[in-house]
């Protein structure tokens, strides 16, 4: 049964979705057992040339689409989670040490991420007092990070957020608005602080 087939069946069959979550889940951990872990390369899509260090934490069930693109590297001790959405990698592109990335985000090619980033598009919900937020599940929204971008150490990218093209995000910037193309962003939260077209200072 292939990627489509497994979503689907966890869609329309409540039942068959909580057993199926059990068996490649641990359900304590959040992360997959160790079985399917073993799996994984199998069901991974990944280019020639691409690298993923031992070290990393891949939190990638296979109901859920992982991809690594052509010569790109995840450096070590990042954590890649695609369990509530698709984790896709360009080609050449860079995960930085001690990243983490919780789906669904697509990242381009010829990326550069630098070191213990969270890019991040998974919320908790809160808005209910009477029950505790770790009972009130999840959102999701897409992060796009378009090709040719540098983001630099400790920087966030929360959920929602697209990046356009040749664009920096500074070190220990916290992203919660889509960057322009050709922007150089930074601050909490971060502001376009420079057009690199024409070098003009905002």
């Amino acid at each position: 049964m292939n990627r489509n087939g497994i979503r689907e069946m966890m869609g329309n069959h409540p039942v068959i979705k909580k057993w199926l979550d059990y068996l490649i889940m641990n359900q304590k951990l959040t992360r997959p057992r160790w079985y399917i872990r073993l799996l994984a390369p199998l069901y991974q899509e990944r280019g020639k040339g691409a690298h993923i260090y031992r070290t990393v934490r891949m939190d990638t069930p296979p109901y859920r689409r992982f991809k690594i693109g052509r010569d790109s590297v995840i450096e070590s001790y990042s954590c890649i989670n695609n369990a509530v959405g698709d984790v896709i990698i360009g080609d050449e592109s860079i995960i930085g040490l001690h990243n983490t990335i919780i789906g669904p985000v697509t990242v381009g090619n010829y990326v550069c991420l630098a070191q213990g980033i969270l890019v991040s598009a998974l919320n908790h919900n809160f808005e209910n007092t009477d029950v505790r937020i770790l009972s009130q599940g999840v959102t999701t929204s897409p992060i796009v990070i378009e090709d040719d971008v540098w983001i630099g150490g400790n920087a966030v990218i929360t959920a929602g957020v697209h990046i356009g093209r040749h664009s920096v995000v500074a070190a220990g910037a916290v992203v919660t608005k889509d960057v322009p193309e050709y922007s150089l962003v930074a601050g909490v939260p971060a502001k376009v602080i420079r057009d690199l077209r024409n070098n003009a200072i905002h």
